[in-house]
């Protein structure tokens, strides 16, 4: 497959080390953090054509719109309007019980530029309505690494799973570790 051979011919000129751990049994839910880069996706697709994965992801509306809309769309990219996140909820949910099985791309803390201090909790709803485990993805800059963490269960005790992501991410710095943001829901503050 030619994606295959231009992801082998992308890491072999790369200065990053390629890690997986990718539970490849069922379909997942691949978390992409920390998310501070437009180079993340370029990462996000070489991860994706090396290792064979049937993804989709997400990204906000207005991406769609101009020129390179089909082109986003042909690559796996499923528009949401970020001004009402649960319907776009459902809306995924429903697509995901009407097609073929794929892994979903997201990026919780949603922001490239502006800085937040929580990680948006669809990540977290998806995996509970649809029992799909979540994949921790990561690019760390400063240290050369990109790759694919542990595959886990949410088990509906927000805190807790959110302390093993938490775990997981302490040492992950993304592209511009400035704006990193830690892996904090607001529902863990609700409880």
């Amino acid at each position: 497959m030619i994606t295959r051979l231009i992801a082998r011919l992308f890491w072999a000129a790369s200065s990053f080390t390629l890690t997986t751990e990718h539970d490849r049994s069922r379909p997942s839910i691949l978390l992409g953090a920390p998310h501070t880069s437009n180079w993340d996706f370029v990462y996000m697709m070489a991860i994706n054509w090396q290792e064979q994965l049937h993804v989709r992801w997400l990204g906000k509306h207005t991406l769609f719109r101009s020129w390179y809309g089909p082109l986003f769309r042909a690559a796996g990219g499923i528009p949401v309007d970020r001004g009402n996140p649960r319907a776009a909820v459902a809306d995924l949910l429903a697509e995901m019980e009407r097609g073929t099985p794929f892994n979903l791309v997201i990026t919780p803390d949603g922001t490239r530029t502006n800085r937040t201090d929580y990680w948006k909790s669809g990540f977290y709803r998806i995996a509970r309505a649809t029992g799909m485990p979540v994949t921790l993805g990561f690019i760390d800059r400063p240290n050369k690494r990109v790759g694919l963490g542990p595959t886990i269960d949410m088990t509906g005790d927000v805190k807790a799973d959110m302390d093993r992501i938490r775990a997981f991410y302490a040492d992950k710095l993304g592209w511009h570790p400035q704006r990193r943001v830690e892996p904090r829901l607001r529902d863990e503050e609700d409880r």
